[in-house]
């Protein structure tokens, strides 16, 4: 009988558990972030399209596709960011660092405006300033009888205005928490030495705030290259064309090729301003600033200039917050913007048809095109909160749990790169996707679920990142715990992590519902008859002439958004110490 062989038998393949889970996660990022992205660089890659890069670079068209347009673009980006640093650092100091009155109040207001979307507050720009210059209603201003010119009513200087106003508030909460951690002690020390206000600022505040300030000034670039709303409302009616306004207009009349090419040139633009904001701050030298001493609040006296600077801050609020929602709710009840506060009426939020008023359009809840769009646009805000949650919680798990190697690396990269990718841009790679069947997968465009998986990807980094900070929050010898009973991932996390962070995981949620609630620029390519989205809505009435009715919708995105963020805020009860004493 034949001896049995000695060797072995071989053991069948197992795939270990953790590196499954990160391959799952790899996948569902590769097929919602980096293949459309990659589908959209392709496509202007093909043969028959690939005249396109040198018809927008340096064709006899390419001054008007691109070289104005990014000009355009490039004034605004650095004009907002300047704007957003000065006005979001000088309320930032003031509430941090002074003995202004009322900080608290000044605080919360100073975050208002981001709130705000940035087309409302176009719309409310254009309620006031509007002159008779492309036709149509005049604005409140030239209904008293004033001569508003033309530079200020469209163009360049509205829009950098109306930029400054919605996106300061980011540039007020970064620099905000970065002068939080200034230490009073060298504060007090220093004006001990007898060093003035001037050299304590310059010499101490401002170094350990310079991170933060470029950090803002990169977030509001980045913001506004990448904002459609305000220079489509206040800019194409005097053809003032930016690299996001083109790309629409291209995509629009058929141009595919050319805005793919425009898309990918305005993500370039735009994530090489925030890697050269990254570059500098990790290229400074860091300043320790906290001993591990408590200490109490040293704030600058003021003195005089306390009432004056408390005056020019409440003006600056009053303005980005409670002036655009009181011209907008009473532009939605005037009959004309020159008269705002006269005559008013209930007919474009509940009127019947009438001949005489707004071509017999009825009031926006007679309207069951509208009201199915209210509710539409409310699933779409829910689902993709659903989903986004869902997927975040999953990535930030796998990052915190078993962040090291290869694969978590490429994870945690293409989890945030939505953030480098302007919104306009992004909902362009989802039509080269999507737009066309994909082997025996039909055509999603026009389609719930195209909307839902594009704002799904697209607001992924913000539950990635609320993810990671309730995960770390919960003790990860419980998970390991139960990983060692036998318990596998799913039952982990939703026996363990979930009911442990569902607060935070729910304040997250409500913040990207509010997110895609008041979304322009990712929607505006997206939209159809079919799938009517409220901010598109308001969009296409203001620029077909019915501002009363685009008003009154975004009244109703304003109050949803509003109520929702209360909520997170109540929820994720943050600690925010500038507004501490």
């Amino acid at each position: 009988m034949p001896l049995a062989s000695a060797r072995p038998l071989a053991r069948p393949f197992r795939l270990d558990g953790r590196l499954a889970l990160k391959l799952f996660v790899l996948t569902i990022l590769g097929v919602l972030v980096a293949a459309p992205l990659l589908r959209i660089l392709f496509e202007t890659l093909d043969p028959d399209a690939i005249v396109a890069w040198s018809d927008v670079t340096s064709g006899r068209l390419s001054r008007n596709l691109l070289w104005l347009p990014l000009g355009n673009t490039l004034i605004l980006g650095v004009g907002v960011a300047c704007g957003c640093v000065l006005i979001g650092g000088f309320l930032a100091w003031l509430v941090v660092m002074t003995d202004v009155p009322f900080r608290r109040t000044i605080g919360l207001m100073a975050t208002l405006p981001f709130m705000i979307p940035s087309f409302a507050t176009a719309l409310a720009w254009g309620s006031l300033f509007r002159n008779s210059r492309v036709g149509g209603q005049t604005g409140f201003l030239e209904g008293l009888g004033f001569a508003v010119p033309d530079w200020l009513a469209w163009g360049m200087v509205p829009t950098l205005i109306v930029l400054i106003a919605h996106y300061y508030s980011l540039a007020f909460t970064v620099i905000a928490a970065a002068l939080a951690t200034v230490n009073s002690d060298l504060v007090e020390a220093a004006q001990i030495a007898g060093a003035k206000r001037g050299r304590i600022l310059m010499g101490i505040v401002l170094p350990v705030a310079l991170p933060a300030v470029i950090a803002g000034a990169s977030l509001t670039f980045a913001g506004a290259v990448s904002n459609f709303a305000a220079p489509a409302l206040l800019g194409l009616p005097v053809r003032m064309q930016t690299m996001a306004t083109r790309l629409y207009g291209l995509i629009e009349v058929g141009q595919t090729a050319r805005g793919y090419v425009i898309a990918i040139l305005l993500i370039v633009v735009s994530a090489l301003f925030l890697w050269l904001g990254n570059k500098v701050i990790s290229g400074r030298r860091s300043y320790a600033t906290i001993t591990g001493k408590g200490g109490r609040a040293k704030r600058f006296d003021l003195g005089p200039a306390r009432l004056p600077l408390f005056g020019a801050a409440a003006i600056i609020c009053l303005l980005t917050t409670v002036v655009p929602v009181a011209i907008l709710i009473a532009s939605s009840l005037a009959p004309s913007s020159s008269a705002l506060f006269s005559s008013w009426t209930l007919h474009y939020w509940t009127g019947a048809s009438d001949p005489s008023i707004a071509q017999g359009q009825v009031g926006i809840f007679s309207n069951p095109f509208i009201v199915s769009a209210t509710g539409l646009t409310m699933a779409l805000g829910v689902a993709v909160a659903v989903t986004t949650t869902i997927i975040g919680l999953i990535v930030a798990f796998v990052l915190a749990r078993d962040g090291k190697g290869l694969l978590a690396g490429t994870i945690n990269q293409i989890s945030f790169l939505p953030l480098l990718v302007p919104g306009i841009a992004f909902g362009a790679a989802y039509i080269a996707l999507f737009g066309a069947p994909i082997g025996p997968f039909p055509a999603l465009y026009g389609t719930f679920v195209l909307l839902l998986i594009a704002g799904t990807a697209y607001l992924l980094p913000f539950s990635v990142q609320t993810g990671r900070a309730v995960i770390q929050q919960v003790s990860g010898d419980l998970d390991e715990s139960a990983r060692m009973t036998g318990a596998g991932f799913l039952r982990r996390l939703t026996a363990i992590t979930v009911p442990l962070a569902s607060r935070g995981l729910a304040a997250g949620g409500l913040i990207v519902f509010v997110k895609i609630m008041r979304d322009l620029s990712l929607v505006v390519l997206l939209f159809t008859p079919t799938m009517p989205v409220l901010s598109v809505l308001a969009y296409r009435y203001a620029s077909e002439g019915f501002t009363q009715f685009a008003n009154a919708i975004t009244v109703v995105i304003l109050v949803i958004s509003i109520a929702a963020t209360l909520l997170a805020n109540q929820l994720q009860a943050k600690s925010q110490p500038w507004l501490k004493s």
